[in-house]
């Protein structure tokens, strides 16, 4: 309390930010800035004057080695064809110019010398600056140098002696993550017992921010314009993630209305978790079977908590994330028989790597397309890197044997794509066996994504093929609807209660019904309460969804009589008037 006070006083007035609700909970905290940008991460530490003169030093002996690096590849560049070598020779002759008595160098000794800090947080501060220079310029040429001038400031700090993936290796108590937007690779190094809540300027409701600030059970907000504007690490922070609200400095009488509201909120969460043992069936008998969607092994936890009845989607890619080499066979069993084992019998539907688009690895080697979006990705990445899947496949195969797992493939297209990767499962599986591994027995049921529009609507071939469906209204929202759901200036336009994306949902859950195999919703709408009379009255028996959303999920289920919803959820999907088909759902909610 003294502390927060402190704090408030220090760091000024009460500033409020709207943004979109995106982690629900309330999060009191402090500052915490992550600066997304750059791809080494610098915690800002304050310098006596004494040390000074030597962090100057240090900082001049980087710029030195910098510019060694640059002459080596300047050595390269020449030993390239014609236009190649020249383009390439003008941008390292520009770098070069930066790191040898530029305004950028003499900047930063300022900063070192006026503000006392560290040399990596004044190398970060003097880019930033230049960068905002350079965009306020109505010139496209020099405002496109920002990356070039980015890239110096990557090596500078580089060469201080800074690694790659240190971000929130040393947060405060309380902290509350405050950064432009947060990136795959951003979040998969965040633990949850470390980190008080997010708020971000950038992102929509279906962002990946927004989606790991659910799994984790994070309050969070995001599209909260200028927050890194004002924020400063230190300052007190609230974040409300049901309303929307970043608040900066909060008053005293702020703080003791929020930490009230806190109190509220956690008695009515623990309300829920009594639920945790409780079966999920409806007035009128019928199971529902509910998961979890987990990105981290860190998050096990909250789904043992939660009473998932097992895991409906795990992410892989945390394992190639942060990390300059690829992880092999091995690393990827033990990764994976610790979930298995955690899960202690209940089931675990591990998803095949889902790289591309936003989600990018340094280890791959992977050079995303003109349009990531619709690149090579996936399903289709890892049928082109046959060693890659293999060593997954073979992973999963043998975590297998110690529980019952599921294989689920990303963004399938085609048939061929699932007959292909079967006929690599089954060979694989016959080498494992000769060699006497312990494996799957027998081999672990193949199932799809079902996130595209073209495989929903040819749904009814791909069930000849797969063993299940995992439909994952994420991407079947942001495809159907052209709308890339990370942007929030087209975010309002994100609508998974759209009727094209309800007709397609409608047609995977018939083409699996009429196939006879099991088919889950483990897109956000699964999540959403408010939509889960909808989602069973349309055939979805399995749902799977951030473990903090299952207790309420639950809770409509047990309200429910599906018997008397199963045709009104259909008619919805036949109406065009999105203002009529929000009222009629909203009247079945009700109901």
């Amino acid at each position: 309390m003294k502390t927060e006070n402190r704090l408030h006083m220090k760091h000024g007035k009460q500033r409020t930010f709207e943004g979109l609700a995106v982690g629900r909970g309330i999060a009191i905290g402090t500052v915490y800035r992550h600066d997304s940008r750059y791809d080494v991460y610098v915690r800002e530490v304050r310098i006596s004057e004494s040390r000074v003169k030597r962090e100057q030093e240090r900082f001049a002996g980087a710029a030195r080695k910098a510019n060694l690096e640059i002459e080596a590849l300047q050595v390269k560049a020449k030993k390239l064809p014609g236009a190649a070598r020249e383009e390439l020779g003008y941008l390292l002759d520009a770098y070069q110019q930066m790191l040898k008595g530029s305004r950028l160098i003499r900047g930063v000794e300022k900063r070192i010398r006026t503000d006392r800090i560290n040399a990596e947080a004044a190398v970060l501060k003097e880019i930033n600056k230049m960068e905002d220079a350079f965009a306020a310029m109505d010139d496209s040429y020099l405002s496109a140098r920002i990356d070039d001038i980015r890239e110096v400031g990557n090596r500078l700090v580089r060469c201080l002696g800074m690694k790659q993936a240190a971000a929130f290796a040393s947060l405060p108590r309380n902290a509350v993550i405050v950064s432009d937007e947060l990136s795959p690779a951003d979040t998969a190094l965040l633990d949850p017992k470390q980190v008080a809540g997010l708020a971000t300027v950038l992102g929509g409701v279906e962002s990946h921010t927004a989606i790991m600030a659910r799994s984790l059970a994070l309050p969070a907000v995001v599209a909260a314009a200028e927050l890194t504007s004002w924020a400063r690490n230190g300052d007190i922070i609230i974040v409300d993630g049901g309303a929307g609200h970043v608040i900066l400095n909060p008053s005293e009488a702020v703080l003791t209305q929020y930490r009230k509201r806190r109190a509220n909120y956690l008695r009515g969460r623990r309300s829920l978790d009594k639920l945790r043992s409780v079966p999920a069936v409806t007035q009128d008998g019928m199971a529902i079977t509910l998961q979890a969607n987990i990105e981290l092994p860190s998050e096990i936890d909250s789904v043992l908590r939660s009473g998932a009845t097992g895991i409906g989607l795990l992410r892989s890619e945390f394992l190639f994330m942060n990390r300059d080499d690829l992880p092999g066979e091995e690393e990827q069993f033990n990764a994976l028989l610790h979930v298995v084992k955690r899960m202690d019998g209940r089931p675990v539907t591990i998803r095949t790597l889902d790289i591309g688009a936003d989600k990018l690895s340094d280890a791959l080697g992977f050079e995303p397309g003109p349009n990531p979006a619709l690149g090579l990705r996936a399903i289709r990445f890892s049928l082109k890197r046959r060693k890659t899947l293999m060593e997954q496949l073979a992973a999963i195969l043998r975590a297998g044997a110690f529980g019952p797992v599921r294989i689920l493939l990303p963004m399938v297209c085609t048939v061929d794509e699932v007959r292909e990767v079967r006929r690599i499962l089954n060979r694989l599986a016959g080498r494992l066996k000769r060699k006497g591994v312990r494996i799957a027995d027998p081999i672990p049921p193949l199932g799809i994504m079902i996130e595209i529009p073209g495989a929903a609507l040819a749904a009814d071939a791909l069930a000849a093929e797969a063993d299940f469906f995992a439909i994952g209204t994420n991407d079947l929202t942001q495809y159907t609807l052209a709308i890339d759901r990370t942007d929030e200036t087209v975010a309002y336009l994100y609508n998974p209660l759209h009727p094209a994306v309800l007709r397609l949902i409608q047609f995977s859950a018939e083409a699996a019904a009429a196939a006879g195999i099991p088919v889950s919703v483990c897109g956000e709408m699964a999540g959403d309460e408010r939509l889960t009379p909808l989602l069973l009255g349309l055939g979805i028996a399995e749902l799977s969804m951030a473990a903090g959303s299952i207790p309420r999920v639950k809770k409509r289920v047990r309200a429910l009589n599906l018997a008397a919803i199963a045709g009104r959820a259909r008619r919805v999907t036949s109406d065009a008037d999105p203002v009529r088909l929000n009222a009629f759902i909203s009247d079945m909610a009700e109901a």
